[in-house]
């Protein structure tokens, strides 16, 4: 099998059910080069390290034009000229600032009580969309009726979107969502010209709605971070447009996979799913090892260094396209023991599912908390639920990887 061949394999949609026996393939050399001069680790330890290497660059402006353009299908291109990039595509100093002027309403150490003070909100979210999931004919998708529109709605009442609004913030997120999917029945063209459109339309609420908190500001994100009176500075008014759009968009995309994923999981492993149901204070440690397990992101794909880099004798040249296969890392047996085994009891869960370094996932606690509460309470409520496929259909896109349907059977949903 060649080097070319194996990475081809990794981002073939036939594949994306399980890809793990090809990351298995892909540790048994360190670095891997694709013919388009994609540089592919997959490694735990030479990850990490990777993360933390300061010449390590997430800039697209760093990154050298490659002849046959990206290798990774689906990768998210906010190069579109609607918003300025957000701060995961810029490198320090840059990137500090703006996450750091981020960071203080939603979380520590400025905002400590932020996300825990909304246990109680996502618990009424969660309850609510659960009872509403048995249709009368003990069949129903996880991913349509509950794990896609959780996040959205909880992403709205961080930012504080008004109730009446937030089904327009549903369709915004589900068109840019499902634009970053590959798909062959659509030209590239109009993929592009949806995706702009989308974000133009979002743009502009935003920027009637910041306009609105300007003048009368609450304690929800969007007061704050126009509020601009951080000593890291103040926002310009794209900045903080291109910052509501990616708490939108990234927070929560990959809350909807490791939620769908987790679901998936635990069906196929019903004595942890029985625990769980049991124990809902097993929520926390599984909802880690499912990080390790089954991350959200696969992949970081856009990342190149800013100077020549040696790595077990192989040199990975300035500007060249670096791909860090996190899914990988994260079933190293030189890391982790029995590494292909789901196990929630795991004492040493140093995973990369929400990545390491100052890119590391700003929404981590958010994102912990929803599927926490979001598993412990589909494992209480749903009577003998069952997979009624699998595997399931999954997105086309070979970063973001999570199931489009998880449809299941159950015999009802306890009160």
């Amino acid at each position: 099998m060649t080097d070319t061949s194996l990475f081809q394999q990794i981002t073939d949609y036939a594949n994306r059910a399980d890809p793990y026996p090809l990351y298995t393939e892909l540790r048994k050399s360190p670095v891997h080069r694709d013919e388009t001069g994609v540089y592919v680790v997959g490694g735990y330890h030479d990850i990490l390290s990777l993360l933390h290497d300061p010449r390590i660059s997430s800039d697209a402006r760093n990154r050298a034009e490659q002849p046959g353009g990206s290798a990774l299908p689906g990768e998210e291109d906010e190069g579109d000229g609607v918003l300025p990039p957000t701060f995961l595509r810029l490198d320090p100093p840059e990137h500090d600032r703006l996450r750091a002027i981020t960071n203080r309403p939603f979380g520590p150490p400025h905002s400590p009580r932020r996300i825990d003070g909304m246990r109680g909100e996502l618990r009424t979210i969660v309850t609510d969309l659960i009872d509403h999931l048995d249709g009368g004919d003990g069949t129903l998708d996880v991913v349509e009726q509950f794990s896609y529109p959780f996040p959205v709605t909880v992403i709205c009442r961080l930012l504080g979107i008004p109730r009446a609004d937030e089904s327009r913030f549903h369709s915004w997120a589900d068109t840019l969502v499902s634009t970053l999917d590959p798909r062959p029945d659509v030209d590239t063209a109009e993929r592009v010209r949806i995706a702009q459109q989308a974000r133009l339309e979002l743009g502009m609420y935003l920027n009637a709605l910041l306009d609105e908190r300007r003048k009368k500001p609450g304690d929800d994100m969007l007061s704050h971070l126009v509020a601009g009176n951080a000593p890291e500075g103040r926002m310009s008014g794209m900045e903080v447009l291109a910052t509501a759009a990616l708490l939108l968009i990234a927070g929560h995309e990959t809350t909807v996979n490791l939620i769908t994923n987790g679901m998936l999981t635990l069906l196929r492993h019903p004595e942890i799913l029985e625990r769980l149901r049991e124990d809902p204070r097993l929520a926390v440690p599984l909802v880690e090892e499912l990080l390790r397990f089954e991350p959200p992101v696969q992949m970081l794909p856009n990342r190149s260094p800013i100077a020549d880099i040696e790595l077990h004798g192989v040199t990975v040249p300035k500007g060249s396209p670096l791909c860090l296969v996190v899914a990988s890392g994260n079933r190293d047996p030189a890391r982790f023991e029995d590494p292909d085994r789901f196990d929630p009891d795991r004492r040493d869960v140093q995973h990369l599912g929400l990545g390491s370094g100052v890119h590391s996932c700003f929404g981590a606690p958010l994102a912990r908390l929803e599927a926490q509460l979001a598993l412990a309470e589909l494992a209480r409520r749903l009577e003998a639920p069952r997979l009624l496929e699998d595997p399931p259909p999954y997105r086309q896109n070979a970063v973001l990887r999570g199931p489009r349907h998880l449809r299941i059977a159950v015999d009802g949903v306890r009160p």
